[in-house]
């Protein structure tokens, strides 16, 4: 499976604790981010992960290849409390993420579900179709 991996900078951190706590799942898989987060997740777990440009690149990477139906899964941590000056991509993503049925888990509850579910094959259905990243 693709899994896109996304954290506003206020959850960053969550992201890498989170990531760290199943990291022998997201092994299994290929993992794509966006380059901060990409890199701090990198580099307290040690998976191999695909690094989006920097800034504002990193998200319209993930956005092409969720309009390429080429994303099976985004964890998508977002702070809600601090609107960004980019809120149309966080949109956008959530957006195709419904168009492609793409599975989405914006904050630590809806990923752990997911992340669940994928190990126990529930999203299996997600690999017909698409395309290793």
């Amino acid at each position: 499976m693709n899994i896109a991996i996304i954290a506003h900078d206020a959850k960053k951190e969550l992201m890498v604790q989170f990531c760290s706590a199943y990291c022998g799942i997201l092994a299994k898989h290929s993992l794509i981010a966006t380059n901060t987060t990409g890199k701090q997740v990198s580099e307290a777990t040690g998976l191999k992960i695909r690094k989006c440009l920097s800034g504002r690149g990193g998200a319209e990477q993930i956005l092409a290849l969720l309009s390429c139906n080429e994303v099976d899964v985004l964890l998508f941590f977002r702070d809600p409390i601090n609107p960004r000056a980019t809120e149309s991509n966080d949109i956008n993503l959530l957006r195709l993420c419904d168009v492609h049925n793409v599975p989405v888990a914006t904050n630590i509850a809806t990923a752990e579900a997911l992340i669940l579910a994928l190990e126990r094959g529930d999203l299996d259905w997600r690999k017909m179709g698409t395309l290793t990243i």
